[in-house]
């Protein structure tokens, strides 16, 4: 049973890879653009709404965030694996900071610090939402809170270009 499921999958492999390779061969022979059909299937898959951030003077992106129904001014950072909180912008959220248990260690550009994690219910930046975005609260060691990767890897896709930080929901 197993080896006749085996070659069933490899029959299926080899179908869709010969269709492929057809579609290939079929497009490549056929110069301009593709048939306007495949245009409007294409552009009616894409996400409804894309954001952009700027690329500042300072080659950075930074980013205005509606966090919690709060302005949040973040530093957009691909390097940090998830989003890091100052304290005073926690505070600002409404978190008491005082009550955290700050019982992980986490190394920031400036050495060591002490972290909290919470979870904030929605980071939205011009319509690019995520909910439930596991994030810490710092101690010490940053100047401006950091949106990090627990944000920018869920959303569908995010593109750097030389202007600008495109983010796709």
């Amino acid at each position: 049973m197993l080896k006749l499921a085996f070659i069933a999958m490899v029959a299926a492999v080899s179908a869709v890879g010969a269709a492929e390779m057809i579609a290939t061969l079929e497009g490549s022979a056929m110069p301009g653009p593709p048939p306007r059909a495949a245009v409007a299937m294409a552009d009616s898959q894409a996400p409804a709404e894309t954001a952009s951030i700027s690329k500042a003077a300072d080659g950075h992106y930074w980013a205005e965030a509606d966090v919690d129904g709060h302005a949040v001014h973040f530093l957009v950072d691909t390097g940090a694996s998830a989003v890091a909180l100052t304290v005073a912008d926690a505070q600002r959220l409404g978190i008491d900071t005082s009550g955290l248990n700050y019982a992980y260690k986490v190394a920031t550009a400036n050495g060591q610090a002490r972290a909290a994690r919470i979870t904030l219910a929605s980071v939205s930046i011009a319509g690019a939402r995520v909910d439930d975005v596991q994030a810490y609260v710092l101690d010490g060691g940053l100047e401006t809170s950091l949106l990090g990767m627990t944000y920018l890897g869920r959303l569908s896709a995010f593109e750097a270009t030389p202007n600008s930080l495109i983010l796709r929901p």
